[in-house]
C-alpha cells in the first residue's frame, strides 16, 4: 500500500514538472524575463522627474497597460548622436533611471564585452521609457565615424535626434560626420551642450560652442528649420539639463532632466502613421536568442500585426519573391527589460520573433505590400581586409575554427547584421579567402577581435584603401584629422602627416588649456594606416586624434615609404634569451625568451631598412670555462607588446597577420627565404 502511494505521488509530481516546462518553453522569452511587477518600475504616471534612485523613484510610479494601443500622437521616437565620449551612453542611463528603472551599473547600453572593455558604443541600441502619457524610444548610436552604417540605417527608425557635444571640446571630426547624417535624413537636433559642470566651463566658452555648431550646420547646408535648433545645458553624469546655464555650472536647485525630455516632446514630431493600412516594418537591427532564434528589429511605419500573423520578407535589394515569416513574439524594450506585447503598431519600434531568414534593410509586410520600405542611404565601404585559413607551421595548435567553410560563415554572418560591410570570395582562390570591406581599421579590428575570441585561427592581409574610377579620374577616400597636443610637438606631426599627403587646414590653441594646440588635417586614409602608433609615440601618449571620413577626391600621388625593415626568423623552435640578447641592437624585438618561432615570422622591427634574416633561437657554444651564473645575469629590454590594433597599423606588403585565441603574430606570406628573394628579384625587373 504505502509503495502504491509513493508511486502515484511520484507520477504526479513527475506530470506536473513536465507541464512546468512546456509551459516555460512556449513562453520564450517571459520564461528568462522580468516579471509585470519588475517591468512597472519603469513606467511613470507623470512627467515630474526626480535625483533619485531608481529604487526611490520607482516607489511613486504606477503601472501602466503596455498592452493597450498607444496613439501615434504620443510616441517620440529620438536618436541621441554625438563624438566618442561626448556623454551619450552616460545621458541615457539617467533617463533610465529618473524614469523610474533600476540601472544595475553604468553604461547598460553597452553590453558587449569589447564596449565595455573600450568604453565606446559599437552597435545601435534601442529602449524605451514612459514620460506622462508619452513614450519615448530612444536610440543610443555609436560615435565613431568606422561604425557610420549603424547611425546611418537607425535615423530612419526616428523622427528626431539630440546632438550631445561636450561644451569643453566643442564640435570635433565625428561630430559633423553624426550631425551631417542627421541632417540629410532631414532631422531637426536638439542640441545639448554636455559637461558643463566641469571646471573652466564659462559662459563665454559655451557661447563660442554655440557659434561653432551654427556655423557647422550651415556649412552643412542646413536648411532655416533645422538652423532654428533648440540648445540645452546638462551634466549627463549628474542628471540634470537646464534651458540657461547655471552661474557656477553646478546643478540647480531640483534640478532634472525634464528640460530635455519636454524638449523631446516640444520639438520631435510624432511619427506620420496610417494604422489602417497594411502591416509594414523596416528592419534596422538584429538579435539573436537561444529560444526564439533571429529577432528583428525596426519601426513599424504602417498597419498593425498581432502574434500568429503571416508576413512576406522583401529584400532590400528589390527581390519581389521572399521568404515568408509567421510572428510568434512582439516584444518591446521598456528600460533595460523586455516586455511581451500582444501587437505591433504604426510609429512604435518594437522586436519581433519568427522571421528567421530576414536581414537588415528588409521590410516585413503584410502579403499584400509589393513594394518594400527605403532602406536608406549607406555609404560605401573605404577599406579592405582578406581574411583565408592559417597556413603557418604552428596552424591547428591554438584555434578551434580553422576551416575555410567556418570563417566564410561567419564572416557573412557578420555581413548580415553591418549594411556597411561587404563580404566576397576572392577569385582564383579556390574558396579558401575572403575579401572584407569595411569602414576603417576600427570596425575591421573589431570584427577580428571577436572572431579570435570565439576560437577562430585565421590570417589577415595588410589593410588597402578602397578606390574609385570616375570620369577617367582615380578617386581616394579622404578623412579629416583632428588632433590636440602639447605645442612641443606639433612640428613633428606636420612633418609626419605632410609626408603622408596631408593637408593642415588650421592650426589654433586648445581654449583653456595652456601649451596645448588643435590641428585640423585633410589626409587621404592610405597615409594614415600606422599612423597611430607613431602619432602615440611622437606625443608621448599625452595627444589626442579623431579621424571621420570625408569624402572621394582625387587620389594624391604616391608616397614616400614609412615603413621599416624586419627581423624575420630563419629557424623553426624557442627563442633564447642569449640569441635576443646579441639581436636587440639590431632593432626593437616582438618576442620575448621561450616564445615559439618559425622560418618567415617576423620577431622585430630592423633599425635600418629592408629586412634582416635572423637566428632567434641559436644557443651560447658550449666551452670547458664558463663563468658561474653568466647566462642568468643576461637582462633583456622588454620587447614591445604587438596587440591587434598595432599589428593592423604595422603590417605592410607582402606580409600577413595570424590570429589565434592566443595571440597575435606578425609573418611573411611567403615563408620560404629563397623564394621570397626569387620573387623580390622578379619584381626589381
Amino acid at each position: 500500500m504505502f509503495r502504491a502511494n509513493l508511486y502515484s505521488r511520484l507520477s504526479r509530481l513527475l506530470v506536473a514538472s513536465v507541464e512546468v516546462s512546456v509551459q516555460r518553453a512556449s513562453s520564450g522569452f517571459r520564461s528568462i524575463l522580468p516579471t509585470r511587477s519588475l517591468v512597472d518600475n519603469f513606467v511613470p504616471n507623470s512627467r515630474s522627474f526626480s535625483l533619485v534612485s531608481g529604487s526611490q523613484a520607482s516607489s511613486s510610479f504606477n503601472s501602466l497597460d503596455l498592452q493597450s494601443e498607444v496613439p501615434a500622437s504620443k510616441i517620440r521616437n529620438v536618436a541621441i548622436i554625438a563624438h566618442v565620449d561626448h556623454g551619450k551612453t552616460t545621458l541615457v542611463d539617467k533617463m533610465l533611471t529618473q524614469a523610474g528603472g533600476h540601472v544595475p551599473g553604468e553604461r547598460v547600453m553597452d553590453s558587449h564585452a569589447l564596449e565595455r572593455e573600450r568604453g565606446i558604443t559599437i552597435s545601435s541600441k534601442y529602449t524605451s521609457l514612459q514620460y506622462g502619457a508619452y513614450t519615448i524610444n530612444i536610440v543610443d548610436t555609436p560615435g565613431h565615424a568606422d561604425f557610420g552604417g549603424e547611425v546611418e540605417r537607425v535615423l530612419g527608425m526616428v523622427d528626431g535626434a539630440v546632438l550631445l557635444v561636450d561644451a569643453n571640446e566643442g564640435a570635433l571630426s565625428q561630430t559633423k560626420f553624426v550631425l551631417e547624417k542627421a541632417l540629410r535624413a532631414g532631422l531637426s537636433p536638439i542640441v545639448v551642450l554636455n559637461k558643463v559642470d566641469r571646471p573652466g566651463c564659462t559662459k563665454e566658452r559655451c557661447t563660442a560652442v554655440e557659434s561653432d555648431i551654427f556655423d557647422l550646420f550651415a556649412s552643412l547646408g542646413a536648411s532655416d528649420a533645422q538652423l532654428d535648433f533648440r540648445v540645452l545645458y546638462s551634466s549627463a553624469r549628474q542628471g540634470w539639463a537646464a534651458e540657461e546655464l547655471p552661474p557656477t555650472g553646478e546643478a540647480p536647485a531640483a534640478a532634472s532632466l525634464a528640460p530635455l525630455m519636454d524638449s523631446i516632446l516640444a520639438g520631435v514630431p510624432p511619427p506620420p502613421v496610417d494604422r489602417g493600412a497594411p502591416f509594414a516594418m523596416l528592419v534596422s537591427m538584429l538579435g539573436r536568442d537561444p529560444f526564439l532564434g533571429r529577432i528583428a528589429i525596426g519601426r513599424v511605419h504602417a498597419g498593425t500585426a498581432r502574434v500568429g500573423d503571416r508576413l512576406r520578407i522583401l529584400r532590400h535589394t528589390g527581390e519581389r519573391e521572399g521568404p515568408e515569416a509567421k510572428l510568434t513574439k512582439i516584444l518591446k524594450r521598456v528600460g533595460t527589460s523586455d516586455v511581451e506585447l500582444r501587437e505591433a503598431s504604426a510609429g512604435d519600434i518594437v522586436m519581433v520573433a519568427g522571421a528567421e531568414h530576414v536581414g537588415v534593410a528588409d521590410t516585413l509586410a503584410d502579403p499584400a505590400v509589393a513594394e518594400n520600405l527605403p532602406p536608406g542611404h549607406i555609404d560605401p565601404p573605404t577599406l579592405s581586409m582578406v581574411f583565408s585559413p592559417n597556413d603557418s607551421p604552428l596552424a591547428g595548435t591554438e584555434g578551434r575554427e580553422l576551416t575555410a567553410n567556418k570563417i566564410g560563415e561567419r564572416l557573412r554572418a557578420e555581413a548580415e547584421s553591418s549594411v556597411s560591410m561587404r563580404v566576397s570570395t576572392v577569385q582564383e582562390s579556390g574558396g579558401e579567402r575572403f575579401e572584407v570591406k569595411a569602414r576603417g581599421e576600427l570596425q575591421l579590428g573589431l570584427l577580428i577581435e571577436n572572431m579570435r575570441r570565439e576560437g577562430f585561427e585565421f590570417s589577415v592581409s595588410p589593410p588597402q584603401v578602397v578606390l574609385r574610377e570616375e570620369g577617367g579620374s582615380v578617386l581616394e577616400p579622404i578623412e579629416d584629422v583632428v588632433i590636440e597636443c602639447p605645442d612641443v610637438c606639433t612640428g613633428t606631426i606636420i612633418d609626419s602627416l605632410t609626408a603622408r599627403k596631408g593637408e593642415l587646414q588650421e592650426m589654433v590653441p586648445v581654449p583653456e588649456l595652456e601649451g596645448r594646440m588643435r590641428l585640423t588635417f585633410s589626409a587621404p586614409s592610405r597615409g594614415l594606416l600606422g599612423f597611430r602608433s607613431v602619432f602615440a609615440t611622437v606625443t608621448r601618449g599625452s595627444g589626442v586624434m579623431n579621424r571621420a571620413f570625408s569624402k572621394y577626391d582625387v587620389h594624391r600621388g604616391s608616397m614616400d615609404s614609412v615603413s621599416k625593415g624586419a627581423l624575420v626568423s630563419m629557424a623553426d623552435g624557442k627563442t633564447v634569451a642569449f640569441s635576443l640578447w646579441n639581436l636587440e641592437p639590431r632593432g626593437v624585438l616582438f618576442v620575448s625568451p621561450g616564445q615559439k618561432v618559425y622560418s618567415g615570422m617576423i620577431i622585430g622591427e630592423h633599425a635600418k631598412g629592408g629586412d634582416l634574416e635572423v637566428n632567434p633561437i641559436k644557443e651560447k657554444a658550449k666551452t670547458n670555462f664558463r663563468a658561474m651564473g653568466t647566462d642568468e645575469n643576461i637582462r633583456l629590454t622588454p620587447p614591445r607588446a604587438m596587440t591587434l590594433e598595432d599589428a593592423i597599423g604595422y603590417v605592410g606588403p607582402g606580409e600577413l597577420i595570424e590570429v589565434t585565441p592566443k595571440g597575435v603574430r606578425l609573418r611573411k606570406a611567403v615563408l620560404d627565404s629563397n623564394l621570397r628573394k626569387r620573387a623580390s628579384r622578379s619584381a626589381a625587373r
